[in-house]
C-alpha cells in the first residue's frame, strides 16, 4: 500500500526546517510567513488599483486595450 503524503505534513516539515535554519520557534516562523503573505497581498492589491486607475484615465485606444489586457491577466491569470 502506498504511503500518502498530505500537504499539511509537507507544510509542517517546511516550517520545522525553516525554524531550525533560522533558530526560531515553529510558531515564530508561522507568524513571519503570515506577515509576509499579508504584505504580499497588500502589494498585489496596490498594484491592481494603480493599474485600474491608469486604465480608467487612459484615452488612447491602444493604451486602453493594453491596460485592459493587463487587468484581465491580473484578475484571471496568464
Amino acid at each position: 500500500m502506498k504511503s500518502r503524503f498530505h500537504r499539511g505534513d509537507w507544510i509542517a516539515k517546511q516550517v520545522e526546517s525553516l525554524a531550525r535554519q533560522r533558530d526560531l520557534s515553529d510558531n515564530r516562523v508561522l507568524v513571519e510567513l503570515i506577515e509576509q503573505g499579508i504584505e504580499a497581498q497588500r502589494q498585489k492589491d496596490k498594484a491592481f488599483f494603480q493599474l485600474a486607475e491608469r486604465f480608467r484615465a487612459a484615452n488612447d485606444p491602444e493604451q486602453v486595450k493594453q491596460l485592459g489586457d493587463q487587468l484581465g491577466r491580473f484578475v484571471f491569470g496568464e
